[in-house]
This record gives C-alpha cells, structure tokens and sequence, in this order.
C-alpha cells in the first residue's frame, strides 16, 4: 500500500477515536462531523490509490466515490450512509444558528451512525488491500 494511502487511512483512525469520544461526551453534532471525516477520507484513500495522487480538496461523498471508482460498488446500506452524512458537515461547517439543535441525532440514531462508520472503514480497508 502506498504511502499516500496510508496517510489517509492513519488520519480515518484517528478520527475514528474522536467520533467515539464525542459519541461517549454525547456531543452528537460533533460526532456527525467526524464520523463525515472518517468517510470522506476514506474515500480519499481509495482516490490516491486509484489515480496515485492527491486527492481533490472536496467533501461531498458522491462524488469522491465516483473518482475512486467504487459508487457501482456500493451496496444500499452503503448509499444511504453517504446521504445521512452528507448534511452534516455542511451543518456543522457552516450553521445558520449555533443553538440549532439537529433532532435527527438521538443517542440511538448516533450509536447507529457511528457502527455503519466503523463497518464502512473496514470495508475501504479490506477493499485497499487488494
């Protein structure tokens, strides 16, 4: 595996920590964010490897799965993931209210996004090592 794409999967790690740090401070918001990192720099990883050099300075998700020549690959789960994500790093970015509160993450719905995370990094690493 090249360097590169070793770089970003290091980062998808360590950002994994703090996904699970802030699910455990039940700072769910934040959370989200990372849990958005984790995937776009997964995404990220299979770029580098499929063009071998750096990824674009982008985080929507679709479309870094279509540079990185997976999206025909992923399953439904997978998709629906991608759509759940993708507000919330605008969200988090750039709130249009910093005492917004986002109902959609409940404790549940976060333990839920945060496991689909972790399975989606180990599925780019598995397919990495190919």
């Amino acid at each position: 595996m090249s360097e590169r794409v070793e770089y970003w999967l290091k980062l998808c790690d360590e950002d994994l920590l703090t996904a699970r740090a802030m699910f455990q401070a039940e700072r769910y918001l934040p959370m989200g964010f990372y849990c958005h990192m984790i995937v776009e720099k997964a995404l990220k990883a299979v770029v580098a490897k499929k063009t071998n050099e750096l990824p674009p300075k982008i985080h929507d998700l679709d479309k870094l799965a279509v540079q990185g020549g997976i999206n025909e690959d992923l399953s439904e789960e997978q998709l629906v993931l991608l759509e759940k994500l993708g507000p919330l790093q605008i969200e988090t970015r750039y709130p249009d209210d910093e005492e917004m509160e986002i109902p959609q993450l409940t404790p549940t719905i976060c333990e839920q996004l945060l496991k689909e995370t972790e399975e989606f990094l180990c599925w780019i690493k598995k397919r990495l090592e190919k």
